[in-house]
């Protein structure tokens, strides 16, 4: 009998064993690292205009391409701005923003989750958004307008954002225009 007990829980002890050496590869992670296989892309994308700029807070650095030029005021890190701006990411990287599949229907793959309204100018605290958002605010001038690409270390990290539309993971992409300091 004793046999036989020792014998069983020799067993479950490997089976134990054997489920904590599992290496299954979970969404999470397949999300994971297409995000920043698309982050690294855009980082060699240097002959698309891209620059670097490293993070006030040295968690990271984001990656912006220059789309209109200003020449007024760079704002602090504790000054208020008002700018227009649109955030999204994509479902697929690897696919285009609307593509169609093999059942003939139209999928929506850019997810806008963020955007001002039409041309009134959001009113906020350089230091108010995530730390990404808040890099660019710091190198940009009155009148710049910049795609930045963020990457999910300096955006909503490892966990979704509080209203959930946003994957945790996710490389977030701004088209950000700083209308003003206040």
């Amino acid at each position: 009998m004793k046999k036989l007990l020792s014998l069983i829980f020799s067993f479950c002890a490997i089976i134990l064993f054997a489920a904590c050496d599992d290496k299954t590869e979970t969404f999470d992670d397949q999300w994971k690292l297409a995000n920043e296989t698309q982050f690294a892309n855009i980082i060699a994308s240097t002959v698309q205009g891209y620059k670097r700029i490293d993070s006030q807070s040295k968690n990271g650095y984001i990656m912006y391409k220059e789309i209109k030029s200003g020449n007024g005021e760079t704002p602090y890190f504790t000054d208020k701005v008002k700018v227009l701006y649109t955030g999204w990411f994509k479902y697929d990287w690897t696919k285009d923003d609307t593509y169609t599949d093999n059942r003939g229907q139209t999928i929506y793959n850019k997810k806008i989750f963020s955007a001002t309204n039409s041309n009134v100018p959001y009113t906020l605290g350089v230091n108010s958004f995530i730390d990404g958002f808040t890099t660019a605010l710091q190198h940009m001038q009155e009148g710049d307008k910049w795609e930045i690409w963020i990457p999910w270390n300096l955006g909503y990290g490892a966990s979704e954002n509080t209203s959930g539309n946003i994957p945790a993971y996710t490389t977030l992409v701004f088209e950000i225009e700083l209308v003003g300091i206040i």
